[in-house]
């Protein structure tokens, strides 16, 4: 049986123990389903700090600077997009029997046209087990010993839809990411 869970918490806790960076405030856990590799997700850690922050720009709010992933300075390092990860997920989809990864399938919006799906098949599944990492990340303190108090793992993609941010809720401790939520609910506007 592929443990999912165990083999991205091996990759991502050496990675955040590594970081040498003064001032973290946030790391991200971002899922994007690369659309050039069959929308196959890909899965990249990284983080912002404060001093990226202090930059004024009269084009860019402060939320936006804080809390747009979009704004960030993005250095990444890959959990999820190399051949040997890639199949290793590919493998863990066909154990947990979901098929045609990559494609949109069922009901994408309501009614009043809102977006209800859950990604590409697959997306949700893999964001869920990356949801229990975070958590675990939390829970084992490697978070707070790291840098001395809770910071929020923020889990997303591009769009924040509406998955991205239930899973970001899931992911932190209570009210730790409450300011990145009325963040995006406010359209990163001051």
């Amino acid at each position: 049986m592929i443990d999912m869970e165990r083999y991205l918490y091996e990759r991502v806790k050496p990675i955040i123990e590594g970081w040498k960076e003064e001032g973290i405030y946030a790391i991200s856990f971002f899922i994007e389903t690369n659309l050039v590799e069959d929308n196959i997700p890909v899965f990249i850690v990284s983080y912002n700090t404060e001093a990226d922050c202090e930059e004024e720009d009269e084009l860019i709010s402060y939320r936006e600077r804080r809390w747009n992933y979009a704004s960030w300075r993005q250095e990444e390092t890959p959990v999820i997009s190399d051949e040997e990860s890639t199949q290793f997920l590919l493998d863990w989809f066909s154990e947990k029997g979901i098929k045609n990864v990559g494609v949109e399938e069922g009901e994408q919006y309501d009614e009043e046209f809102r977006y209800i799906g859950k990604g590409p098949n697959g997306l949700y599944e893999l964001l869920e087990v990356i949801t229990t990492v975070a958590k675990r990340l939390h829970a084992e303190e490697v978070i707070k010993n790291k840098f001395g108090k809770e910071i929020p793992i923020i889990v997303h993609d591009l769009e924040y839809p509406w998955y991205m941010i239930e899973a970001t809720e899931k992911a932190n401790p209570p009210g730790l990411v409450d300011e990145f939520i009325e963040a995006v609910e406010n359209g990163f506007e001051d």
